[in-house]
């Protein structure tokens, strides 16, 4: 199996259990690793061979910026569920982190790893 990736996809939205981040809008962060096979685009040179990394940030770009999640694993466990349906995704890992969320870090999050049944 092949990945296609996406690093540090940064999304604006409204995430967090307190009050106050119920307000605002935060940044958040996707990494994502997406299970394919490449060799029929390596050969035809096409983007409707592969998967394309373009559609699929903008789909979850268009999906985060209108949630308003309280936490990151919610978030991220529907990121999942639109990649591995809309795009025929067999197998997933996504890091979805909150950079800044913890004084003294850099951020924090979860990483998961899904797959179709």
């Amino acid at each position: 199996m092949d990945i296609v990736f996406i690093r540090d996809l940064r999304i604006e939205t409204v995430i967090g259990i307190y009050d106050w981040e119920r307000e605002i809008r935060q940044i958040v962060s996707l990494d994502l690793e997406m299970g394919t096979d490449i060799r029929r685009a390596g050969e035809t040179d096409h983007i409707d061979d592969t998967l394309d990394y373009k559609s699929v940030a903008k789909a979850l770009i268009e999906f985060v910026e209108k949630s308003e999640f309280q936490l990151v694993e919610a978030l991220a466990e529907k990121c999942s569920q639109i990649i591995l349906n809309d795009f025929n995704v067999p197998w997933l890992r996504l890091r979805l982190s909150k950079p800044g969320a913890v004084t003294g870090s850099q951020d924090v999050g979860v990483l998961i790893e899904r797959s179709k049944e």
